[in-house]
């Protein structure tokens, strides 16, 4: 028997990459991760704190719900956490007003849900059920939460692998790193390559092949790497771009049947908290939805910086494919004007730093991230096989609740390193 450690590629150093490295270079295995980008994280993109005033996220910003993986990373990292609590407002296109979690139809939503047994998507669900025009704010409320929160299609996204969220009526927890996604990312790193690990920057994969016993991992710069097993962490839409051995094929074929939205997010600081000043009524506020351009704001509540945060997610971002990121800001800035009933002039003139970013455009991850249609399950038991060399990992495996999330992707890269450890 060979003394030599078994070799393990990973692809991708985002989140789910990075967690499983870590993991079998601490068990003694030879790690090398191929990344295409100059810096690691992947969708979670930390920016300048000099930029914003504090280590903001251009990508990835909140931690939801339970998220045991994260949280036992971040005791190990030193890191705590903020809980996010305020006040949710809305525009209805002529006022502002506190939103009110309640609606009459909530009981019997939930009733519905929690009978049901067959998977429909939330469209179906929704024409079967909530026709009638006494449910057109239930409607609205769903469709707004399906696109803007889960990045997903009604038209496609599963009824089933939502229900628990709409159970509880999102009210699970959110929560912000204190120092932001990147302190959790630049530990990953360290430890790492404290445990022996390698990682490759700009090195875009191209192909996998089977030699022998053994695989090959080709990049486009000419890089060849010989290994034992290859693990991939690349988001979905990247899986087109590389040359697959047979043994992988069918796991491959499987990712067309999980669902991948987009999402744009606008950061723009301020020299003062203008929205504030204008009412006092704002001073809590932490999320603000709209119908304008650019539906969905939040603030740094409890902290006082004088920052907006805008969002849009969904199938309706492919409208703004076109846009560069000043026009990204410029949209930004006119939704602002429209839901205060200020002069776009006045707000842009208190800019002091602005970043804007359209996932899709990201030729690294073209989209945000992943979520369920009624086969998705089935096509993640496919994908999560720890059968053959070649394995995957990351959010758009994940089969809890909050699929999509940086928890998700922590979690499925130790699952996938546990399961070769186990072998």
């Amino acid at each position: 028997m060979s003394d030599t450690p078994e070799h393990i590629v990973i692809v991708g150093a985002g989140a789910a990459g990075l967690m499983a490295a870590r993991e079998l270079a601490r068990a003694g295995k030879r790690v090398t991760i191929l990344e295409a980008r100059d810096r690691c994280g992947g969708r979670i993109h930390p920016l300048p704190a000099e930029q914003f005033g504090y280590p903001a996220d251009g990508g990835a910003e909140f931690v939801h719900g339970e998220a045991p993986v994260t949280h036992a990373l971040l005791r190990d990292a030193g890191l705590s956490l903020q809980e996010i609590d305020g006040a949710q407002w809305s525009f209805d296109g002529q006022t502002l007003s506190r939103e009110t979690r309640y609606d009459p139809h909530e009981a019997e939503l939930h009733a519905v849900l929690g009978a049901l047994e067959d998977d429909l998507t939330v469209a179906d669900f929704l024409r079967r059920h909530f026709a009638g025009p006494e449910y057109g704010r239930l409607r609205y409320s769903i469709e707004r939460m399906v696109e803007g929160y889960d990045a997903a299609d009604p038209e496609r996204a599963s009824i089933l692998a939502l229900r628990e969220e709409w159970m509880d009526g999102g009210r699970h927890t959110q929560a912000r790193i204190v120092g932001g996604y990147g302190a959790l990312i630049d530990f990953l790193a360290r430890e790492c390559r404290g445990h022996g690990a390698t990682i490759r920057f700009g090195r875009v994969v191209s192909a996998i092949a089977e030699d022998g016993s053994a695989i090959v991992v080709r990049c486009a710069n000419g890089d060849v790497l010989g290994c034992d097993r290859v693990i991939v962490t690349v988001p979905l839409p990247l899986l087109r771009d590389i040359a697959w051995p047979a043994v992988a094929r069918e796991k491959v074929a499987a990712a067309d049947d999980i669902g991948f939205g987009n999402a744009i997010k606008i950061l723009l600081r301020f020299a003062r908290p203008w929205w504030r000043e204008a009412s006092h009524d704002l001073a809590d506020m932490i999320f603000l939805l709209s119908d304008q351009t650019i539906p969905v704001w939040w603030t740094r509540y409890p902290e006082q910086y004088p920052v907006l945060t805008g969002w849009f997610g969904g199938p309706r971002t492919a409208a703004l494919q076109g846009l560069d990121p000043q026009g990204l800001i410029d949209a930004g800035l006119s939704s602002l004007a429209v839901i205060f009933g200020l002069p776009r002039e006045r707000i842009a003139r208190d800019l002091v730093a602005a970043e804007a970013a359209n996932w899709s455009n990201d030729p690294f991850a073209r989209g945000a991230y992943s979520w369920a249609t009624p086969r998705t399950r089935e096509a993640q038991t496919i994908m999560a096989r720890a059968d053959g060399p070649v394995l995957f990992a990351g959010e758009a495996l994940y089969r809890g609740r909050d699929m999509g999330t940086v928890e998700a992707a922590l979690a499925s890269g130790l699952e996938t390193a546990g399961m070769i450890l186990r072998r």
